[in-house]
């Protein structure tokens, strides 16, 4: 069969339908980005992880803003910019230190508590008003965190309350690219957030930096690559379906993480991790069904 008819079989596959294959091709590589971050922390620092990871985006995008020219530069709104490379900073921090120090379904199940987050920054900052069904919802979902965290039962782990602030840091992300104005070009807010991101996680991975071998760049260039390539299918996946068809496909995240720890690293979730996860998932797929009926919803899932 030629390349051709491929893509002509391709395109023949309804909008939904390949949209959620495109999402699970990216579930599969955000998953392969875990598991090398997870295999790198082993010897490297996670900040250290961290900058590679925004290293290697930004190196994929600078093709295209070197094309763009000076003029990608111009901006009336540089501190929203800056806050939201701070804001992303935070998330990628936090999310490699979860991802090294907690077990990756854990770890991936907390990154979908964002828009519990999100909701709550949307009503104070943005002046959103959110119906009694929204706020049960997100209700729900915070109950599904403090079950998976366990505050005051005596285990409580640092990481996981780091671990929350990557889903935190990202819907300050959110609500900071929300604010800039409706002209601001896409490219301009992609390359201050690589440029300025990469800056600001070469200081702290300065202060731990061990040089790393030549197996672990090939692991971080690999990272890198794969990374960026997840992030494109999550485009497309987006481009090509309807949100509340798409959305949902996300959550194969938490099964293939759940796989590889077991798989690979011995990490076996524990009940209350379980039914916390269960009850985060079914939470956070009514919100997105709920605001997409209200014609809210316009973005895929942001992982690290």
């Amino acid at each position: 069969m030629t390349v051709a008819e491929l893509t002509a079989r391709w395109q023949a596959l309804p909008g939904n339908t390949r949209g959620a294959l495109w999402v699970l091709l990216a579930t599969c590589g955000f998953s392969a980005v875990s598991t090398l971050a997870k295999l790198l922390g082993a010897e490297l620092h996670s900040v250290q992880i961290a900058f590679f990871r925004g290293l290697a985006g930004f190196v994929v995008l600078l093709p295209l803003l070197l094309r763009a020219g000076p003029s990608v530069l111009r901006t009336t709104v540089p501190s929203l910019h800056v806050g939201r490379a701070v804001a992303g900073s935070t998330a990628m921090l936090c999310g490699f230190y979860a991802i090294t120090a907690l077990p990756l379904a854990t770890a991936t199940a907390i990154t979908f508590a964002r828009p519990f987050f999100l909701i709550v920054l949307a009503v104070l900052f943005l002046g959103e008003a959110v119906r009694w069904r929204r706020w049960t919802a997100t209700a729900v979902g915070f109950v599904g965190v403090l079950v998976m965290v366990r505050p005051g039962g005596g285990g409580l782990d640092p990481a996981l309350l780091v671990a929350l602030g990557q889903p935190a840091a990202v819907s300050v992300a959110i609500l900071l690219l929300k604010r800039m104005p409706p002209d601001e070009r896409h490219l301009t807010v992609l390359g201050y957030m690589a440029a300025l991101s990469t800056l600001f996680l070469a200081i702290p991975a300065a202060l731990v930096w061990r040089t790393p071998s030549a197996e672990q760049l090939w692991l971080v260039l690999l990272m890198g690559v794969v990374g960026v390539a997840a992030q494109a299918a999550v485009v497309r996946g987006f481009r090509a379906g309807e949100a509340t068809a798409v959305a949902p496909f996300d959550y194969a995240r938490l099964l293939f993480a759940t796989g590889i720890g077991v798989a690979f690293f011995a990490e076996v979730p524990d009940a209350w991790t379980a039914v916390g996860a269960a009850i985060i998932v079914v939470s956070t797929i009514y919100i997105a069904r709920r605001e997409a009926r209200l014609g809210t919803v316009k973005a895929g899932p942001t992982p690290v």
